[in-house]
């Protein structure tokens, strides 16, 4: 069988076969990297509390990195622009939502102030805020959620949206954070709330399962780059064979013949 493989036309054919071996084998290591490189754990530079102003600006998407940090922005309250929000996590029946206009630009900012079981004391307690103040609010960033992601219940809203604050809040200049700050205790207490539960991000490594099944896919396919072209030669060596056998029994029977 060798001695086919040995041909220049079969010669040819291994190269190509390896050359895709290689590509495959390439992509397979690719997608083993993102694998491992997805099951990072975010950096803990959450913890580390900095300026708002200093990690991001007005109209800049949160990235992944940057949910959870720890920030310190100062601001005023806008009055008649508090809004309730009903079935979330972190505490209460009822979570504060606070229209903050920061003290720097002017651009308005969605502060959860805490939360309370009452609707009315909830509303109060943004009301008690929004006093024309400047006040300096710690707590953590987070990306916006979605209106899509709203249970909405008898006139009732669970997501703090700033794409529905655009057209519900009375005082906005067009100039929105794409994020929203989640106040630490201090705030909620000047509130009279209760403090929303703190959620520090996540730093538990979780292996990109899917990628590492792509890398071994595409090590299989380079293996069978490799299969298919011994399957070719063997099967040209076999045909050979059979005719090499053909020719000798067509010959043995023309001497009988004879």
């Amino acid at each position: 069988m060798w001695a086919v493989a040995r041909r220049p036309k079969w010669i040819a054919l291994l190269l190509l076969a390896l050359v895709l071996a290689a590509v495959f084998a390439g992509l397979g290591k690719w997608q083993l990297e993102r694998s491992i490189a997805n099951g990072k754990p975010l950096p803990a530079t959450t913890e580390t509390r900095t300026t708002l102003d200093a990690v991001t600006t007005p109209e800049k998407p949160v990235s992944e990195t940057l949910a959870g940090q720890k920030v310190t922005v100062s601001g005023t309250f806008v009055a008649g622009d508090t809004t309730v929000l009903t079935g979330r996590t972190g505490g209460g029946t009822y979570q504060t939502v606070g229209h903050l206009v920061d003290s720097d630009g002017g651009a308005s900012l969605p502060v959860v102030i805490g939360w309370s079981d009452r609707r009315a004391d909830a509303v109060a307690g943004g009301d008690r805020l929004a006093d024309g103040q400047t006040l300096t609010i710690q707590g953590r960033y987070y990306p916006a959620e979605s209106p899509d992601q709203d249970t909405y219940k008898r006139a009732e809203y669970s997501a703090v949206a700033p794409a529905r604050f655009v057209n519900t809040w009375q005082a906005f200049d067009d100039r929105m954070y794409l994020g929203y700050v989640v106040a630490d205790g201090a705030t909620a207490q000047a509130a009279d709330l209760g403090t929303i539960a703190d959620r520090a991000p996540s730093r538990e490594v979780q292996f990109d399962w899917l990628n590492l099944f792509y890398a071994i896919e595409w090590v299989v396919f380079a293996g069978f780059a490799v299969f298919l072209w011994y399957r070719f030669v063997k099967d040209a060596w076999e045909r050979e064979q059979e005719d090499e056998r053909d020719e000798a029994l067509a010959a043995e029977a023309a001497a009988l013949r004879r």
